[in-house]
């Protein structure tokens, strides 16, 4: 039986010694007992410890403790003085490595918040439980989602907050998400801590009610020429279809049917987890077909890009300052000023429009995407395709006439 001190030498020393042998050759360090490296006849070198759990006379076992490349002497020596330590304590490391391999499984956070999402977001959330996954999905998991929730801290969950471009309610939204998922796995016995036991919650903000005169809209629209191509159709899609900024920023190439002139926003990207139809307006199409460069529009990737179509416009932030310079460039002395404005304000200022159009609340709400409570929500499931075309084609309609030259300009027409 060889015996040695364990270095990167004495390791790739063993491949000559070993040359033709047709079976395992063994070096056994002398300063750590048990630790060895075992050579298979191909070459291939394994880092090992042998112990016994319960003194002399209990049976030998054996340890892989990785493969040498992979590890190196002194890491697999410093592992196996940590392994050795259990035994000491009477624990088997085999059970240790058990738990480790459980720990990248069943506790990753996307395992947690499967279950999570099951058992416990139905009981705790039954109204509003599409919320609270549509904030796992498109906050926590994309950064979290294979990370062991033991190994995650409150600096990483404060880092992921402060990089959440929604403003401080979706902040504040993230942050109670978290708080009671990791606050639900502690009480399971899963993990031992909350990361965020003690922090203090993003602050409230007040509810808006901002919305945008025809005035102020017209600013905006004209001011959004200056942003380049991209940010302007994003402005104006937003303005015209009255969705969501994320949605309409992510939107799909694949999504977008011109011969029907309707998006179909899927499920896992809308915000209550609903698929949902958006007809679109010619004020619509026109905007879709200048980013395509003419009537056929490409089958895939992303519509609002600046990198020909590889991933969804982002820097809202930035986009929305110029703009704001575009537009105090724009005032004139009987113009009203845009001021201490968003751009989710445009969602409802599309709203407020369209009612001032006479169009009734449930076509708005549809078109916007709105589950119903209740009773409603449950039974009501009428998709109102027709109505919601007619109501984003009058509001593109009367965009349109607003942002036209001044002279063409025209009252705001209501229904009959």
């Amino acid at each position: 039986m060889a015996t040695g001190k364990i270095t990167k030498r004495a390791v790739d020393a063993m491949l000559n010694k070993a040359q033709g042998s047709r079976a395992d050759a063994f070096l056994w360090d002398t300063d750590v007992k048990g630790f060895g490296v075992k050579m298979t006849p191909a070459g291939k070198r394994v880092y090992i410890l042998q112990y016994r759990l319960g003194g002399a006379g209990t049976k030998t076992r054996r340890y892989t403790i990785g493969t040498h490349g992979t590890w190196t002497p002194d890491a697999a020596e410093k592992e196996a003085k940590r392994l050795l330590m259990l035994v000491a304590q009477g624990k088997d490391p085999a059970d240790d490595k058990r738990d480790r391999v459980r720990l990248a499984t069943d506790l990753t956070f996307n395992a947690v918040a499967d279950r999570f999402e099951t058992l416990e977001v139905p009981k705790a959330w039954p109204k509003s439980g599409h919320f609270v996954k549509a904030t796992l999905r498109l906050h926590l998991r994309p950064k979290l989602g294979k990370r062991p929730l033991p190994s995650i801290t409150g600096r990483d969950l404060t880092a992921l907050l402060d990089d959440i471009d929604g403003g401080q309610a979706m902040k504040r939204n993230v942050y109670a998400v978290a708080h009671r998922l990791f606050r639900w796995s502690k009480g399971r016995g899963e993990i031992d801590n909350n990361p965020l036991e003690g922090m203090e919650a993003p602050k409230p903000v007040a509810s808006r009610d901002r919305v945008l005169d025809d005035r102020q809209l017209r600013l905006v629209w004209l001011a959004s020429e200056d942003l380049g191509s991209t940010f302007c159709a994003l402005i104006r899609l937003l303005m015209i279809t009255g969705q969501r900024r994320d949605e309409v920023a992510a939107m799909d190439w694949s999504e977008v049917d011109r011969s029907r002139a309707e998006w179909l926003l899927p499920s896992a990207r809308a915000k209550n987890g609903r698929e949902h139809l958006v007809p679109l307006s010619p004020q619509a199409v026109a905007l879709l077909d200048g980013l395509a460069g003419g009537e056929a529009w490409p089958g895939k990737g992303f519509v609002l890009t600046t990198d020909s179509g590889k991933s969804r416009v982002s820097g809202f932030s930035k986009a929305k300052r110029k703009l704001d310079g575009y537009i105090a460039d724009l005032i004139e002395d009987d113009d009203a000023a845009v001021d201490a404005w968003r751009l989710h304000d445009l969602r409802r200022s599309a709203a407020t429009g369209m009612q001032r159009l006479r169009i009734p609340g449930d076509w708005i709400e549809a078109v916007q995407n709105r589950r119903k409570a209740g009773v409603a929500g449950t039974y009501q499931r009428y998709a109102f395709a027709d109505e919601k075309r007619e109501a984003l084609a009058a509001w593109g309609g009367h965009v349109a006439v607003l942002t036209a030259p001044k002279d063409n300009v025209v009252p705001l027409v209501r229904n009959a």
